[in-house]
């Protein structure tokens, strides 16, 4: 168990709706509600658990809302597909089960579960009503009543399976000594990380080098198919330099949106808050005291902002010092509010309560409710109305071109840019994966020089230079490339490939001398390396730019003055010499035990529920009650 250490958040991720993937650090899941269905199985049904289904559309569903956060998604559609699929498989193995074993979630279970996670839908215990409780759930969690209270209901059955699976392990006094060691030995090490990349501009190839490479790997160097196009362009950097405007101009854009800039009462506060969501009457009273204690702190003349950073509990203000900026009424809870309008600025509040908890309230600032002068945001306007009016023209323009394309399939690009006062221009010969430099890489004009004929004209397309009418000079075909035409691609694989030889070579190299008796660092100089030595790092810390801990892992194997093995990382390679090697200090024991035993339970606690789901799906589809049919997400992506 040394070193297993993950952490698992089930409350928070129920909360936020059965969150439950994350594929490369930054696409996030959330799964709804399925609509209810028969037993029999309808035609995009792709799994089918006892009597409930898992269908494309369900499937579909979930691949849409993380589009929605991650447009760029659609590449790894298939990938998601799969995952959303096991994890609505899971969600109905243990409703499944839940049902057999009769385990249920009570109404007040999930009720006294709503109230922690929307405490604002309670004003002194009293229920403020089904609209504003909607209103609340849509602000926090951007979800429906249903969906929300069908999500917490999912996530109090998970708790229970998991208290029912889990509520046995412990931890034994062996397995925190060796959790203790393996998190406290550290390593200080001599390394030299040797780089390809660096090694190639010592690299200078022959011709008979350069000629022999490129007849060895003829096929690979093909010319793609490459255009010539000449384009005619509506610049609005232009445009936006010849537009004048006015400050009457400026003064009926500022009448038109005078809303805008209508500043309601408003205060500029910091806040200290002590939370008292799901506490113990016994809690709330430690909490009290403990607010208390900082309340005296801050009236003796302590810093606000670095007890808050202290103290609060707020993660949004917290580091910020306690900072929330400027509320308005009617933005926060009305005991908050109303301390906060009533004192002047500079002044500090007593403990105010709310339903979040104890707040001690700092008023930085105040605003009267006043309409911002038309001199006090003239400035600040001219900038985007110079930019709207320069786009509105040359939109006007854009449609001009597009009207006389269509009018006429014979008008020249020459023609069009001599009635309409442009220049024309001509791009260099570009291949589908050739930058576009010329047109600002615009993907939507590449897609129609591609499209189009020679002498053709395309309808004016939007790039960031503005509006662009294309027309194809000539086309050169794709065809076996001369050495000449793709000398630079043979060269720059050339070194790519000696590079690699080399640097392998030399921390081979250097292993061999430093085990010959050489001392490192003058061995890797005579190398032409640069030898570092790292500040003592422990497994699960990092070298900066070389490795992380768990890589150089066989280092705590060794003795100080031992010597690793070359270890690749990549197309790198990385040679160290253990220097010095720290045991972990008993005397650190102590302190440290809490929070190994707790990572420790929690780790073991993760894989016990983890077994208890894979044993529960074995199980399932022995039985003949869990079917999957996961050929039907093939139309998702390339599903593998």
């Amino acid at each position: 168990m040394a070193g297993a250490n993950d952490k698992s958040k089930t409350g928070y991720r129920i909360l936020l709706g059965a969150f439950v993937l994350v594929l490369g650090g930054s696409m996030l899941l959330y799964l709804v509600p399925q609509s209810p269905v028969s037993g029999e199985l309808s035609t995009d049904t792709v799994a089918k658990i006892g009597d409930e289904s898992v269908t494309v559309q369900d499937v579909r569903q979930q691949l849409n809302q993380i589009e929605q956060r991650n447009p760029n998604m659609k590449p790894l559609e298939s990938l998601y597909a799969q995952q959303i699929l096991k994890q609505l498989v899971s969600i109905k193995e243990i409703e499944y089960e839940a049902k057999r074993l009769g385990i249920a979630v009570s109404d007040q279970e999930q009720a006294d579960r709503i109230r922690q996670y929307v405490p604002t839908a309670f004003n002194n215990g009293t229920f403020v009503g089904r609209d504003r409780y909607a209103a609340e759930v849509q602000a926090r969690y951007q979800m429906t009543v249903p969906v929300f209270e069908e999500l917490v209901r999912q996530g109090l059955l998970e708790e229970k399976f998991r208290k029912l699976v889990t509520d046995g392990i412990s931890v034994g006094p062996a397995e925190l000594q060796d959790e203790f060691r393996y998190k406290n030995e550290k390593v200080k090490l001599d390394y030299a990380l040797i780089k390809p990349e660096d090694l190639e501009a010592k690299i200078s190839p022959d011709e008979a080098e350069i000629r022999a490479a490129y007849e060895k790997n003829k096929s690979k160097y093909q010319v793609p198919e490459r255009r010539v196009v000449r384009y005619a362009l509506v610049d609005v950097n232009q445009i936006r330099q010849s537009v004048q405007i006015s400050d009457d101009m400026l003064k009926q854009q500022y009448q038109s949106n005078i809303q805008q800039y209508q500043v309601p009462n408003r205060v500029h506060v910091q806040h200290i808050l002590f939370m008292t969501v799901g506490k113990t009457d016994a809690e709330v009273d430690e909490i009290k005291k403990r607010a208390e204690d900082v309340l005296k702190q801050v009236k003796k003349g302590g810093k606000f902002e670095d007890l808050a950073k202290k103290y609060s509990e707020d993660p949004g203000s917290k580091d910020k010092g306690g900072d929330l900026s400027w509320i308005t009424q009617g933005q926060t809870v009305p005991e908050f509010e109303k301390t906060a309008f009533s004192l002047p600025p500079g002044q500090v509040s007593d403990l105010v309560k709310t339903q979040y908890g104890f707040h001690i309230i700092k008023v930085l600032e105040k605003e009267t409710a006043h309409t911002k002068p038309f001199e006090e945001v003239k400035d600040s306007l001219r900038a985007p109305f110079l930019l709207s009016q320069a786009d509105k023209l040359a939109s006007d323009t854009a449609d001009k071109l597009a009207a006389a394309i269509r009018q006429s399939n014979k008008i020249s690009l020459d023609d069009l840019a001599n009635q309409y006062r442009l220049t024309v221009s001509e791009t260099r010969p570009v291949s589908a994966t050739d930058p576009l430099l010329e047109l600002a890489n615009s993907k939507e004009a590449k897609a129609a020089i591609f499209q189009l004929r020679i002498g053709e004209l395309n309808l004016p397309v939007r790039t960031d230079r503005g509006y662009v009418v294309l027309s194809v000079k000539s086309i050169l075909s794709a065809h076996q490339g001369s050495l000449e035409e793709v000398r630079d691609r043979v060269i720059a694989d050339l070194k790519r490939e000696k590079s690699t030889e080399m640097a392998k070579s030399r921390a081979e190299e250097l292993i061999k001398r430093v085990k010959a008796g050489e001392k490192f660092d003058a061995a890797a100089k005579e190398l032409g390396l640069e030898p570092k030595t790292s500040d003592p790092v422990a497994r699960e810390g990092s070298i900066p730019g070389a490795a992380s801990g768990k890589q150089v892992s066989a280092a705590f194997n060794l003795k100080a003055g031992d010597v690793a093995a070359p270890l690749s990382l990549g197309q790198n390679w990385l040679v160290y010499r253990v220097a010095e090697k720290t045991e972990a200090n008993p005397a650190d024991f102590d302190r440290q035990k809490k929070q190994l035993t707790e990572e420790l339970l929690q780790s073991k606690r993760s894989l016990a529920f983890e077994a208890f789901q894979t044993a529960l799906d074995n199980r399932l589809k022995q039985e003949g009650k869990l079917k999957l049919m996961p050929e039907k997400l093939k139309g998702f992506g390339s599903f593998g």
